[in-house]
């Protein structure tokens, strides 16, 4: 969180592509605000995005980003190829948007807004289109879409986290056994995480006892793990924004006989859902290719939302890469594509036969797909 990540012709080849998805729109400029997008968009990687930060991409001319004029000497020295343009904060993104809209020559133009970016508050998008009248609309995924396919410069950032990630879910795993304090396990997977080279993720780590499995995203707490007990533990490290999600359920003393052959089948189902993600599947028949392992185990009534789902760029509070998230789905039509990468995940839990959780992140290439954690997969007993 220190350096542009990217080198000049990564992001030159970025606007392209943007410039070219908004003229087939008809637009002759995209607003964004996504943080996700616009640290893809410009490279700057820094903690202000809690305050809005709007990349004005036109068609034809440099790109504007806007921000607080206190971030100046960060943009300067971390971005090229994108104008800066400040505001004092007693104005908004908004304020200081309009103007540089105006001054470039897009007022009254067709323009884009991502309407549904955390970025985007009500207040803001109202008053950004007051003061610049345009005809607007909602420019939808049309970044993120893009995003979900990552280049050779993206590959070696997801490795990178894969890496981190292994090092923290290894350090968390030698920290738990019966007695261990919970914010002590914690602890150990954050030194580990820091000392590999990882940079703070958007969110967790998870890691938290059996009692409180069904709790989905809260994490550690004030209580001591004890035997006979399984401890989730799900994590990303990252690297440059981009994360690489790992999860494990971790038995401490034993496990159960129903556990142990529940496990066998999300191992099963784990290595389906890898050997399905090839180029030109889609994502309902990735889903169905996990189902069909657990269909096949006597748990057909057994149901998941999604098996996966994309992974790369994230930013607090979540390493999703935005406020939805693009799951590998049993009606989802998206195709699989090169260059994808996504947290696969083979969960069987409450099942009425045995509980068992297996997650790590997993690559597309053009011959098929690559698991990057190297993380055991146990069963793992402490």
């Amino acid at each position: 969180m220190q350096a542009n990540p990217f080198t000049e012709a990564e992001i030159a080849g970025r606007h392209d592509r943007v410039r070219m998805a908004l003229a087939a729109r008809g637009l002759a400029a995209g607003v964004f605000a996504s943080p996700e997008n616009v640290f893809w968009l410009t490279g700057l990687d820094h903690w202000g995005y809690f305050a809005p930060h709007l990349v004005i991409l036109p068609v034809v001319g440099q790109p504007v980003l806007v921000t607080r004029a206190m971030e100046r000497v960060t943009v300067e020295r971390q971005v090229s190829l994108v104008g800066f343009r400040g505001h004092p904060d007693s104005e908004t993104a908004a304020d200081e948007a309009a103007r540089a809209i105006r001054d470039i020559g897009l007022a009254g133009e067709r323009l884009g807004l991502e309407f549904w970016a955390a970025g985007t508050s009500h207040g803001l998008a109202l008053s950004l289109m007051a003061q610049a009248p345009a005809r607007w609309e909602d420019l939808g995924r049309l970044v993120d879409d893009l995003r979900l396919v990552k280049s050779a410069e993206e590959q070696v950032l997801m490795r990178r986290a894969a890496a981190v990630t292994d090092r923290a879910a290894q350090a968390a795993i030698a920290a738990i056994h019966d007695g261990a304090g919970e914010a002590d396990v914690a602890a150990e997977c954050l030194a580990a995480m820091t000392r590999a080279g990882g940079h703070p993720p958007g969110f967790g780590p998870f890691i938290r006892p059996g009692a409180r499995l069904g709790e989905e995203h809260a994490t550690w707490g004030a209580g001591r793990y004890r035997s006979g007990e399984p401890v989730f533990l799900e994590l990303a490290g990252c690297v440059s924004r981009y994360h690489a999600p790992l999860g494990r359920l971790v038995r401490i003393g034993a496990i159960p006989d129903a556990d142990a052959r529940i496990a066998e089948v999300v191992r099963a189902a784990f290595d389906a859902v890898v050997a399905a993600l090839r180029p030109g599947r889609t994502a309902a028949e990735v889903y169905a290719a996990w189902q069909a392992v657990v269909d096949a185990a006597g748990l057909a009534h057994y149901r998941r939302h999604h098996c996966g789902y994309a992974v790369g760029v994230g930013l607090p509070p979540s390493w999703t890469g935005g406020n939805t998230v693009v799951g590998l789905g049993p009606a989802s039509r998206m195709v699989i594509a090169a260059g994808m990468s996504f947290h696969v995940l083979s969960w069987l839990m409450a099942t009425g036969r045995g509980d068992d959780f297996l997650s790590d992140t997993v690559l597309v290439t053009q011959s098929g797909a690559e698991v990057l954690g190297r993380t055991e997969r146990g069963p793992i007993l402490r």
